[in-house]
C-alpha cells in the first residue's frame, strides 16, 4: 500500500505565535517525526512566518515562507522578505499545492491558522472539491475552511497546547480516519534519533531525575549560608520554604523525563509535586513518575476520543498530576517520609559510631565508586537524601575534599613539573575548572589511568582527605567553587584543613612521581647514549 500524503498549511492569518510561530523549524520538526511515526509523507509545504506577533503585523514586517524540497525531503526557506512579499510568493505556492491536489497526490492536510480567503484559497477549494480529510488548528479559520465544504474531521484552539501535543493530535486524527497503526514518539527530537522510541516505563531514570535536580539543592545551601550572616537572618524562613520546594523539583524533572510533553508533563509535574511535598524528596520523585506515566496515558486517550487538543492538554496536565498527586498524599507520603529517614539515620548512625573510620572508607571507596559508575547511582541520592533536611552532607563534604581537592591536586602537580610539555596544557583547565567550580574531576583520569603510582595516591589521598572531613565532622557540599564550598559547611575551618589535606597530599605524590618518572627516563637516554 502506497503511503498517504499530506499538505501541511499555515499562513499570516492567524496568531503564528500561539503556534510556535518564534520557532517554525521546531513546529514543522514535530510535525514531519509524528508523520514519519505513521508512515505518512509530506507532500507539500506553504507556511508564513512572521518575525512579529501577528496581532500587530504590517505589510512590511519581516518574513520567511517555508516550503517542501522534495528532492531532500525537507522543508526550507523558500523565501525571506516583507509580508507583503512573502504573501505574494505564497500564492503561488498555493497555486501549485492545489494542483497536486487535483491531481490525486495529496490524501489529506493539516491547517494551521490558515488563510482560506487568501494564502491558502485555491488548496482549500481543491481540497473540498476532493472530499480530502482536513484536520488543524484556529477556531475561525477552521469554521470558514469548513464552510467552503472541505472535510474537516477535527478542530481545535491553540490555548494550552504545545508544538508536540498539537502535531500528536492532527496525526492520531488522520491515522485513525485512514485506519493506520500509528504510535506517538515521544521523548525524542530528531528522527535520526531512535533512543527514546520506548516505553515510557525505560524513560525512569532516578540518577538523571537525581542529577537534573541538583542545582535547586545548591541553591538552598547557598541560602543557608547566607542566612548564618547576622544581617541576613531572615533568609532562614526562605531555606524552610525551599526545603519545601524540593519535591516539587524533582517532581517536575521526573514528570518532564517520563512523559517528556512539554508543558503539559511540566504542569502535572508541579501539581503531583504540590500534593507529594508530605513525603520529602523520595514522594516528590513518586509522585512525579506517576504523573509522568498518566500524562502518557489520559493524553493518548483523550487524542483516540477526539477531543480538542486544548481539553486533551488540560486533561492530560491537570488530572494526572491531580490523580498522581492525591495517591501519593493519602498512601505513599508517610512510607516515602519513613524511608527517607530511615536512610539518613542509617548514615547518622553509621558515621557517628565512629566519624574518623567512616571518613577514611568513604574517601577510600569515592574514587572507585565514581570510575565504576556507582556515585551517581547510589552516593549522589544519599548526598541529596542529607541534603534535604539540613542543607550539607556528609558525604557531599567527602566528595568535594576526596574527588575535587584531590582532581586539583594531581593536575596541579602536572602544571608545576610535568611528565611533558603537552600534560601542563591538558592539565591546566581541569585544575582551574576544578578550583573554580568544583565539577571536573574527570581531569584527573588521564594522569591517574597512566600511572598507577598516580592512581593509588589519588585513592590514599581521598581517605585522609575523609579522614580529615570525619576527624573535625564536617557537613558540606560539592559541585561548588571550591573557593565557596568552606562557607557552604557547618564547620568551615574544619573542612578548610580537610580540603588542603587532601589537595597537598595528592600535589605532593603526583609531583614525587612525575620527578621520579623524568629522572628514570633521564637516566635511560644517558645509559641508551653511552
Amino acid at each position: 500500500m502506497m503511503k498517504k500524503k499530506v499538505a501541511i498549511l499555515g499562513s499570516s492569518g492567524g496568531n503564528l505565535y500561539s503556534l510556535g510561530g518564534k520557532d517554525p523549524e521546531k513546529l514543522l520538526g514535530e510535525l514531519l517525526l509524528q508523520l514519519e511515526a505513521a508512515g505518512v509523507e509530506c507532500g507539500s509545504l506553504q507556511f508564513i512566518a512572521a518575525k512579529g506577533s501577528m496581532d500587530s503585523v504590517k505589510e512590511t514586517t519581516e518574513a520567511a515562507l517555508y516550503s517542501w524540497d522534495e528532492d531532500s525531503s525537507e522543508p526550507y526557506i523558500k523565501l525571506e522578505g516583507t509580508l507583503k512579499e512573502v504573501n505574494r510568493e505564497a500564492v503561488k505556492t498555493d497555486l501549485e499545492i492545489s494542483e497536486k491536489i487535483n491531481n490525486g497526490e495529496i490524501d489529506g492536510l493539516i491547517f494551521m491558522s490558515a488563510d482560506p480567503n487568501g494564502a491558502n484559497k485555491k488548496a482549500v477549494e481543491a481540497a473540498a472539491k476532493m472530499k480530502l480529510p482536513a484536520t488543524g488548528t484556529g477556531g475561525t479559520s477552521m469554521a470558514t475552511i469548513s464552510s467552503k465544504g472541505v472535510n474537516v474531521i477535527s478542530t481545535s484552539g491553540t490555548t494550552g497546547t504545545t508544538n508536540r501535543t498539537r502535531a500528536v493530535t492532527f496525526v492520531t486524527t488522520l491515522s485513525k480516519h485512514w485506519g493506520i497503526s500509528y504510535r506517538p514518539i515521544i521523548g525524542k527530537v530528531t528522527s535520526s534519533d531512535k533512543s527514546q522510541e520506548t516505553s515510557p516505563w525505560k524513560r525512569i531514570n532516578i540518577r538523571g531525575m537525581m542529577l537534573a535536580s541538583l542545582p535547586g539543592f545548591i541553591a538552598m545551601a547557598f541560602v543557608l549560608a547566607l542566612s548564618k550572616i547576622p544581617a541576613l537572618s531572615m533568609l532562614g524562613d526562605v531555606f524552610d520554604l525551599m526545603i519545601n520546594a524540593l519535591p516539587i523539583i524533582l517532581a517536575v524533572i521526573a514528570a518532564k523525563q517520563v512523559a517528556d510533553l512539554d508543558d503539559v508533563s511540566i504542569v502535572a509535574g508541579i501539581v503531583a509535586g504540590v500534593l507529594s511535598t508530605n513525603g520529602g524528596i523520595i514522594g516528590g520523585i513518586i509522585g512525579g513518575i506517576g504523573a509522568g506515566l498518566l500524562v502518557q496515558y489520559i493524553f493518548r486517550k483523550c487524542v483516540e476520543w477526539k477531543f480538542p487538543a486544548t481539553t486533551v492538554n488540560i486533561a492530560a496536565g491537570g488530572i494526572a498530576g491531580l490523580i498522581s498527586g492525591l495517591i501519593v498524599y493519602f498512601l505513599f507520603a508517610p512510607i516515602a517520609l519513613q524511608l527517607g529517614e530511615g536512610i539518613r539515620s542509617l548514615l547518622d548512625t553509621l558515621v557517628g559510631m565512629n566519624p574518623i573510620v567512616a571518613g577514611l572508607i568513604a574517601g577510600l571507596l569515592i574514587w572507585p565508586a565514581i570510575i565504576g559508575g556507582i556515585y551517581h547511582a547510589a552516593i549522589l541520592p544519599i548526598v541529596l537524601l542529607e541534603m534535604e533536611t539540613s542543607g550539607n552532607s556528609f558525604l557531599g563534604a567527602v566528595d568535594m575534599v576526596g574527588l575535587v581537592m584531590v582532581s586539583a591536586g594531581i593536575t596541579l602537580a602536572n602544571i608545576v613539573a610535568p611528565r611533558d610539555k603537552g600534560e601542563a596544557a591538558v592539565a591546566t583547565p581541569g585544575f582551574l575548572i576544578n578550583v573554580g567550580f568544583g565539577t571536573f574531576v574527570e581531569a584527573a583520569y588521564p594522569f591517574m589511568f597512566s600511572n598507577k603510582l598516580i592512581f593509588a595516591g589519588a585513592i590514599v589521598s581521598s581517605g585522609i582527605g575523609g579522614l580529615l572531613v570525619g576527624l573535625f565532622d564536617v557537613r558540606g557540599t560539592a559541585y561548588v567553587p571550591s573557593v565557596m564550598a568552606p562557607f557552604l559547611s557547618d564547620n568551615m575551618i574544619g573542612f578548610i584543613i580537610a580540603m588542603v589535606g587532601s589537595l597537598v597530599c595528592a600535589f605532593v605524590i603526583t609531583l614525587f612521581v612525575n620527578l621520579f618518572t623524568k629522572k628514570k627516563a633521564r637516566d635511560k637516554d644517558e645509559l641508551l647514549s653511552a
